[in-house]
């Protein structure tokens, strides 16, 4: 797999990203001081946030295969991928289909570094990996053509992404185009934070993230369901990570305040 911009930009170590903060907090070395002091910033306020972000990546295993083999589909694109931890979802995906087509997204330097090392799929398949801002969704679609066909149906995969887009930066403009551009039978596995749980921890973390230059929104049940406007929820529909078909031998995740679902396009 080779990515599609050949210059690394300069990654920034002066401020924390997403990205980086998440693989602190699923005991990854791929970040920096600044995004390991968020990080413990947010778990002295919210202890279980790392828990929340081990049962996010679970989800992201859990739907993955419930759509290989459920639907079909052979092609993903998953935008905010973040810093790759395995199992990485073309892992997921291509352990139970090996021909299956995956393109990566993320404006991270740091993802870009590492993709190219560690993002490698089986040899009937394709991983590629495009260096794109979320809020490019056309850029995204013009460089993820080159791998996938949009004519079949395409997994979009939008896992722990939304909540650092606020609905003023085009978070419904960012779904709403991806979806639009994918062909019926295609589906959207998201996930995204919310504070319907547990608001006064969410909140608190929330402020972490404001003050340290990060976006972070909250969405209600109800504001997270107009993502999947005009789509088919596969069963349980859209819950708490830990009720969407939680492995009956895996970890006991308890209450996460992030909410889930796979939606299909008819």
């Amino acid at each position: 797999m080779t990515g599609t911009e050949s210059a690394v930009p300069r990654i920034d170590t002066s401020r924390p990203h997403p990205a980086r903060v998440y693989d602190w907090f699923l005991g990854g070395k791929d970040n920096y001081p600044v995004d390991e002091e968020l990080g413990r910033q947010i778990t002295a306020m919210q202890g279980d946030a790392p828990r929340h972000a081990r049962a996010n990546r679970r989800f992201m295993e859990r739907a993955t295969r419930a759509v290989v083999r459920e639907t079909g589909i052979r092609q993903f694109l998953d935008v905010g991928s973040g810093i790759p931890t395995e199992p990485n979802l073309h892992q997921i995906a291509q352990s139970v289909v090996p021909d299956a087509r995956v393109v990566y997204v993320d404006n991270d330097p740091i993802v870009l570094a590492h993709a190219a090392a560690l993002l490698r799929g089986a040899p009937q398949g394709v991983t590629e990996y495009v260096q794109a801002d979320a809020r490019e969704p056309r850029r995204i679609l013009e460089q993820a053509a080159s791998v996938l066909d949009f004519d079949r149906p395409v997994a979009l995969s939008l896992i722990a992404l939304l909540h650092f887009i606020a609905d003023d930066d085009g978070a419904h403009e960012l779904v709403d185009t991806l979806v639009g551009a994918l062909a019926p039978g295609s589906c959207l596995v998201l996930s995204a934070m919310t504070a319907d749980f547990d608001p006064d921890n969410v909140r608190r973390g929330i402020a972490a993230y404001t003050a340290s230059g990060v976006t972070l929104v909250a969405r209600s049940h109800t504001e997270m369901g107009r993502f999947f406007k005009g789509l088919d929820l596969l069963d349980p529909g859209l819950v708490s990570l830990s009720d969407w078909r939680p492995a009956a031998d895996g970890e006991q995740e308890g209450l996460v305040s992030l909410y889930g679902a796979v939606g299909i396009k008819r």
